[in-house]
């Protein structure tokens, strides 16, 4: 797959895709990563890289790919939470060279990597940002044009498609790393019905934080120019992460309660179709568990 990353504001990108008509193009989506800690899935973290790689997909981390609360300050730290690569005076250098060196793979798939509360928390309190340590790191590597998002923030997709038919057609997704505990019983859902009604703009819709995984189509009515209503489809998505907490039986997931969570991300698939004279983009998620 072709495509081409801009800058449109501090707040967007634009990713262009050059399509052919009627194929399929993949994209992963991903958060909570929390690559240095010793509960994040790394064989299924890796598994669904090489897939993105192998697919030529795009992939996106928004938020918490470090988990860095092994500092010496943190409060958050256990002992035996600390990778044993990581013991040493300089832990924050240790866990950004390993994760440049482990993400530097699958720098021609990444287009743009956004910090969570973890990351930020870090920055706060520790006074550096390990996430633009980390893009700045695989970009001088590898040559490549990783983008660095914001803790919520816009894309556009920007579809050039060839073929029998040519054209463009776009469309935006609204990230946002999460908030909240997600609740026992509606896991997060209950969101999707408010960020409809003040995110119109939005096709996709992804968050994380959560951990949990789950796509709910919002179907609205809007209105055309010409006073002609029709009908459009929000798709919102909870990217659940990489971190297991719960097998070991204990520490703070186990003992505030908390049940035992997905791992994995989500796929976005992307078709130009056409119906009557009308071209349109099919979506299609799936998990990636």
């Amino acid at each position: 797959m072709e495509y081409t990353v801009k800058r449109l504001s501090g707040l967007a990108i634009e990713v262009r895709i050059n399509f052919n008509y009627g194929e399929k193009y993949p994209f992963l989506l991903t958060s909570d990563h929390h690559f240095d800690s010793t509960k994040c899935d790394r064989e299924k973290l890796k598994k669904h890289h090489n897939l993105a790689k192998e697919k030529e997909a795009g992939i996106f981390c928004f938020g918490d790919l470090f988990d860095v609360m092994q500092g010496r300050s943190d409060r958050r730290g256990s002992k035996e939470d600390l990778r044993s690569e990581y013991s040493g005076g300089n832990y924050y250098d240790l866990v950004v060279d390993d994760a440049v060196n482990w993400y530097s793979k699958y720098a021609d798939n990444y287009i743009l990597i956004s910090p969570g509360n973890h990351e930020t928390s870090i920055l706060k309190y520790q006074e550096t940002d390990v996430i633009k340590r980390l893009v700045a790191g695989i970009n001088n590597k590898k040559n490549s044009n990783i983008q660095i998002g914001t803790y919520s923030g816009w894309i556009r997709f920007l579809l050039d498609y060839q073929g029998k038919k040519s054209g463009s057609i776009s469309f935006w997704l609204f990230y946002h790393h999460g908030y909240g505990g997600g609740g026992p019983v509606t896991k997060g859902v209950i969101q999707t019905n408010r960020k409809a009604t003040y995110l119109p703009d939005a096709t996709v819709i992804v968050s994380g934080h959560i951990h949990e995984s789950w796509h709910v189509p919002v179907v609205q009515e809007r209105v055309k120019k010409n006073g002609v209503p029709f009908i459009t489809k929000q798709h919102h998505i909870s990217t659940p992460g990489y971190k297991e907490e719960y097998l070991a039986h204990k520490g703070w997931h186990i003992e505030r309660g908390a049940p035992p969570k997905p791992t994995g991300g989500f796929w976005m698939e992307l078709q130009v179709k056409q119906y009557l004279n009308n071209r349109y983009i099919d979506f299609t998620f799936f998990e990636a568990d």
